[in-house]
């Protein structure tokens, strides 16, 4: 019994009962959860924001004292959580800006970005890394996204963005991963570059990180690829395909498949259909990213069994007991999580439901890149090292480009168009 209950007090099991606790309440009391405002211009705005403070400070200090932390690591909480939350609250405000929105920004590039520049300009103080803790917010927003992740979703999106997405995601995520074992990248470094480019971007990155136990600064340079190549991708590929006289559809899957933030997928259909008419692009687009999403939760569960598998010594061979301890327990929130919400809740309660909680994983992600950001150096994430990761990034994106739009152009240009 005593051993179960050390178990179960850990953090591994601690944030399914966190992820838990905000799923009831969301589901039970959707119109009372607090909410982060878009921006901070009435006396109502800064009361949410504060409601959104307190909550999750309240759910910090609880699980730490259940995890066993006591004293001054209680009291340091509230002043570190509050300078945390509050650069969170700036990045937020930053990519809200409509000039930064449509360049596709998302609030956690700006939150690595700040918490880059004050640990790489100033020294950040004792007091200030009590609640720095990266990998517990990450997992409990993951769990958090497992609500929104439908199974009425991915029947919606068709079986046509299905197939394609079936198809790219295996197909890049294995070169991917090959194309860094090539090159000598870590398995750390390739699986996460894998599945940034394969998967959905940020989202993928950060769960396969959470799944792999992986290093936050490597996730973090993963996550600033991904933004910064998503940038100058929304305006070139919308460009090629229209000098390519491709079909809309097909231009939105190709986008879809490719661009790996859901705002920059969205902004380059609209930008292909600006040279149709209508908004045929834009919607196969943000189709196709939506199946894209929904496997997210597969992949991450392959992921988790052979990294889990594996473990330190990839020649032991260990029992089932070995890889269920081994296996990260918030994976198995997200999937249940998932099923519940697809299954137990009329699809328009899921829906409002799932606004609720996808609030609550933005806010508690860009808290976590606030703190990977206080963690990382500069000279780190710029290092000699980093260029290989680089390099394997860009190829695995350019092999991407050209697989994507093959498949699209079969699935979506021939195979379609004969069924119809």
């Amino acid at each position: 019994m005593k051993n179960l209950i050390k178990k179960l007090t850990t953090e591994d099991w601690i944030v399914v009962f966190a992820g838990a606790i905000i799923l009831v309440l969301a589901s039970v009391f959707p119109d009372s959860m607090p909410r982060m405002p878009k921006g901070l211009a009435s006396t109502s705005d800064w009361i949410s924001a504060g409601y959104m403070f307190l909550f999750v400070y309240v759910l910090t200090v609880l699980t730490s004292l259940i995890m066993g932390k006591k004293g001054k690591e209680i009291v340091w909480i509230f002043p570190s959580l509050f300078v945390i939350f509050s650069l969170t609250v700036c990045a937020q405000l930053l990519a809200n800006i409509p000039a930064i929105k449509k360049l596709g920004f998302e609030s956690v590039f700006f939150a690595v970005i700040i918490g880059l520049t004050i640990s790489n300009l100033f020294k950040v103080p004792g007091w200030l890394k009590a609640a720095v803790n990266s990998e517990f917010y990450i997992k409990i927003g993951i769990i958090c996204l497992g609500s929104t992740i439908l199974f009425g979703n991915v029947m919606k999106s068709g079986a046509f963005g299905l197939a394609q997405s079936v198809i790219v995601v295996f197909t890049v995520w294995y070169f991917a991963y090959w194309i860094g074992r090539k090159m000598k990248v870590d398995s750390e470094m390739g699986t996460m570059l894998a599945s940034a480019v394969s998967i959905c971007g940020v989202s993928a990155a950060i769960a396969t990180c959470g799944v792999i136990k992986g290093d936050s600064k490597k996730l973090s340079y993963v996550v600033s690829l991904v933004l910064i190549i998503a940038i100058p991708m929304m305006y070139l590929l919308p460009w090629l395909a229209n000098l390519m006289n491709l079909s809309p559809e097909v231009t939105g899957a190709w986008l879809g498949g490719t661009i790996d933030t859901t705002g920059a997928v969205a902004a380059a259909g609209t930008l292909a259909d600006n040279a149709h008419s209508g908004d045929i692009a834009a919607q196969t687009a943000v189709i196709v990213k939506s199946s894209q999403n929904v496997l997210l939760g597969v992949a991450a569960f392959i992921i988790s069994l052979m990294w889990s598998y594996q473990g330190k010594n990839q020649q032991e061979k260990p029992t089932l007991g070995v890889i269920w301890d081994r296996f990260p327990k918030f994976v198995v929130g997200f999937i249940v999580a998932s099923l519940v919400f697809s299954f137990c809740f009329e699809p328009a309660n899921a829906a409002a439901v799932g606004k609720v909680t996808k609030g609550f994983q933005n806010m508690l992600f860009s808290i976590a890149f606030v703190c990977i950001g206080l963690e990382t150096r500069f000279k780190e994430i710029f290092s000699k090292e980093n260029r290989v990761p680089l390099k394997v990034f860009l190829t695995a994106q350019l092999f991407n480009i050209v697989v994507t739009l093959i498949v699209a152009y079969v699935i979506f240009g021939v195979i379609k168009p004969l069924t119809v």
